[in-house]
């Protein structure tokens, strides 16, 4: 199975807030922040959801295709996804623009504040599916995950076009999306990937109901943070997968990249959707245990014994059949 990620692809600049956020917003002035956080730590990781996906899945075994705006400082970072795995044809390297900045605080109970500097993602637009899918062997799936709005619509419009299966993601750019983009963006989808959040803000921006919202999508896959994953399909019972449980808690920041590209791994394979989620789960928290969205390893034996702590000894032979 080929899987194109389309998405933003960018560096991370991550740091770390010795308090609570919550505790220095005062409610009577919350129309007049301003503030400044005295961080402990500064870190600067590969990121990007784009690049993020595609990671885990090639860590996984599979060869996802990378597509996506980057500058002409993308060159160690090509150098370092191709060796795990991803192709990157289907990066385009812009002649205005550096890479993406993505740079976030994270608080001590995991709360984050972030910008995000698109720099060549804003060129993504002018990037056309249709040369990707016509070398090497087509392509199987899509996942349109946040870039340039307008380069969101443009990719949905055209796996539409080429009967292409994709799977809707659209994450950090929902506040952007009104009504009908987002709508435009969500139906006809095969997978529709959000947070709990997420789900409910697409829910109020497109004027759908959860139920309306199942019957426009193949499938839906929440993810609960701390309680795990739900899938559903319209018509039928919702599948609740719980966690992995965490053994430490580092940076959250890709545990919801890293769960999609675990999901759509299984996928891949041909494995149930309990056991895709599943898998995702396990990686979201291998990320979560990590420094960072791609600083992360998979140990087949360690990853098979978590599953079976997890989910049992049958669910892991399952997955441990293909990722080992």
């Amino acid at each position: 199975m080929r899987i194109a990620v389309t998405g933003s692809i960018a560096t991370d600049h991550l740091m770390t807030f010795p308090g609570r956020f919550v505790e220095q917003l005062i409610a009577e002035k919350i129309d007049r922040v301003s503030l400044s956080f005295l961080v402990d730590a500064l870190e600067i990781r590969r990121g990007g959801v784009a690049a993020n996906i595609s990671f885990g899945l090639g860590m996984l075994g599979l060869r996802p295709l990378l597509v996506g705006g980057v500058g002409p400082d993308f060159g160690p970072y090509h150098d370092w996804l191709s060796e795990h795995g991803v192709d990157c044809s289907g990066v385009r390297e812009s002649a205005r623009h550096h890479t993406a900045r993505f740079i976030c605080t994270t608080d001590l109970d995991g709360n984050q504040i972030a910008s995000f500097y698109p720099g060549a993602m804003s060129e993504d637009a002018e990037i056309t599916l249709a040369p990707l899918a016509a070398g090497g062997g087509g392509l199987d799936l899509v996942l349109i995950g946040a870039s340039d709005p307008a380069a969101m619509l443009s990719h949905t419009r055209e796996c539409g076009a080429l009967g292409i299966p994709f799977a809707a993601d659209p994450s950090q750019q929902l506040p952007r999306l009104d009504g009908p983009d987002l709508r435009a963006l969500v139906d006809g989808a095969a997978y529709l990937f959000c947070n709990e959040y997420e789900e409910a803000l697409i829910e109020r921006k497109s004027g759908w109901s959860g139920a309306e919202v199942l019957e426009r999508v193949g499938v839906r896959i929440t993810t609960l943070g701390p309680s795990g994953a739900r899938v559903e399909r319209s018509g039928e019972s919702p599948v609740m997968v719980g966690p992995v449980p965490e053994q430490r808690k580092a940076d959250p920041t890709g545990t919801g990249d890293a769960f999609r590209a675990g999901f759509l791994a299984a996928i891949a394979w041909g494995l149930s959707m309990e056991r895709a989620a599943q898998l995702g789960n396990l990686l979201a928290v291998t990320v979560l245990e990590a420094d960072g969205p791609q600083e992360y390893e998979l140990k087949p034996a360690l990853a098979a014994e978590r599953l079976a702590g997890a989910y049992g000894q049958e669910a892991a032979a399952e997955i441990a059949a293909h990722y080992g």
